[in-house]
């Protein structure tokens, strides 16, 4: 039997945890918050997306970043296993439109208090308030000691005896390197055979996503990809979309360019606001935008987070469709149809039925147009050009709102050092990762908290490994 810490209390945490003492292990859950699974009662607007119950082999198809080094996790703890768990534990589910799955009650914290639950029947011991500043590594004690005089291991006790501290280090980063436990910001060390990091990523930081993890990555070495909001809506540079604030436009097509290439391109809904867009649709396209940005700077924060995160390539463009079921020609027919109905009306008077009320300034002005124009004054040419228009509406995406508000963090520990086997460092023996803190990430659907469970599933499974 093995001494296990598992550190962050979310999905990926608690699954780690559940599973690794049903393999026999004493475990010790560590949380610096003052409950466990706080970002887990926000998701999904309270309600708690659980998984996506659609067929596995189409779960691949929603990750943007790195779907090859989930299959591992994924199919060892596939979607009906992550429900047969919660529903073991006390949360009913049920199934909704695009196979996403919630708790029959609507309630986030009924999937918590299943958690929970799977926590107590397990034996885990909960540390709530806590928090941990560092890892110990044999490495870094070993290190410890070169640089204090003290005795070296026996590994290294021929360079101690040679008097070459130099070289002594040199053979200190050969060695195989293997976790000890952890050191907790009030200066008390905990040991253990092995460590789970299941600390998150960055978004909604009032949860308590700070970044721990990719700290305690770097600092031993362990490499991280540039972290970055995703899932978040796009803050763009027309002015006019501040004038539709809080219209919502249904069924509508976007799709995301980058000079003349197709970075993403979808059909939902999405949502105008003061600064830019939102809604599904966008949050959806904004994970392919952090993707091909790639590395992002973040910009003036507004205190709450909400700051501009931008890239260092130029700005991109925002296509939307706002008649996707229509080819142009057929909408060209449906304008003359709707111009000669309305032939003597005002343009502006003549396009009320195509369009939100909302919308119908803005898409005369944009028109080019004049809204006082008699509509059998328009000829072929201006028509067509408004047509163009409603197929092709343009935003200029220019970043992306900050952490505050973003669903996921895109980017974090590289899976190039992980093994996907069993969620175990590379380069640490002892040391897992799990959930939001590795370099994966997945469209809205309950694709996200999936990756939580089944990372966090395999990882306190690999555990066993190790004795």
């Amino acid at each position: 039997m093995s001494d296990v810490i598992v550190i962050g209390g979310g999905a990926a945490g608690m699954m780690a945890a559940c599973s690794a003492a049903e393999n026999g292990h004493n475990v010790t859950l560590i949380e610096k918050n003052e409950k466990l699974g706080k970002k887990i009662y926000i998701t999904g607007k309270g309600r708690c997306n659980v998984t996506n119950a659609g067929e596995t082999t189409a779960f691949f198809e929603q990750v943007v970043r790195n779907p090859k080094s989930l299959y591992s996790a994924v199919y060892s703890f596939d979607a009906p296993q992550v429900m047969a768990f919660m529903e073991k534990h006390g949360c009913p589910l049920k199934v909704e439109r695009g196979n996403r799955v919630f708790p029959v009650s609507d309630h986030a914290s009924d999937v918590i208090r299943a958690c929970a639950k799977a926590l107590e029947h397990a034996g885990v011991r909960v540390c709530l308030n806590t928090r941990v500043e560092r890892l110990l590594t044999e490495a870094a004690e070993a290190d410890a000691e070169i640089g204090s005089g003290e005795p070296l291991r026996a590994e290294y006790a021929d360079a101690r005896i040679k008097g070459r501290r130099d070289a002594g280090r040199k053979e200190l980063d050969k060695a195989e390197r293997r976790i000890l436990g952890v050191c907790l910001s009030n200066g008390e060390c905990l040991r253990a055979d092995a460590v789970i990091a299941a600390t998150g990523g960055l978004s909604y930081p009032a949860t308590g996503s700070d970044g721990d993890g990719f700290r305690f990555a770097k600092e031993l070495g362990i490499g991280v990809e540039q972290p970055r909001p995703a899932l978040v809506p796009f803050v763009v540079r027309e002015e006019w979309c501040k004038r539709l604030q809080g219209l919502t436009l249904k069924n509508v097509a976007v799709s995301l360019e980058s000079g003349r290439k197709i970075i993403y391109s979808g059909q939902g809904e999405m949502l105008f606001t003061h600064f830019g867009v939102s809604g599904p649709l966008i949050l959806s396209a904004s994970s392919y935008y952090a993707n091909a940005r790639g590395k992002c700077k973040t910009g003036q924060d507004s205190g709450e987070g909400a700051g501009t995160h931008r890239g260092p390539e130029e700005d991109m463009t925002l296509i939307i469709d706002l008649k996707p079921a229509l080819s142009e020609e057929v909408l060209d027919r449906r304008l003359l149809r709707e111009f000669e109905q309305n032939r003597n009306k005002q343009f502006k008077n003549a396009v009320e039925g195509l369009f939100p009320s909302k919308l119908i300034p803005v898409m005369v002005e944009l028109s080019g147009i004049e809204g006082a124009k008699a509509v059998h004054d328009i000829n072929k040419e201006e028509r067509a050009a408004f047509g163009r228009l409603i197929k092709k509406l343009p935003l200029t995406v220019t970043g992306t709102r900050g952490y505050a508000e973003a669903v996921i963090t895109q980017g974090g520990v590289s899976v190039k050092e992980i093994n996907p086997s069993t969620m175990e460092s590379k380069k640490i023996k002892g040391l897992y990762f799990a959930g939001e803190v590795l370099d994966v990430d997945a469209l809205t659907g309950g694709y996200n908290l999936q990756i939580a469970w089944a990372t966090g599933h395999l990882a306190g499974e690999s555990v066993r490994s190790i004795i």
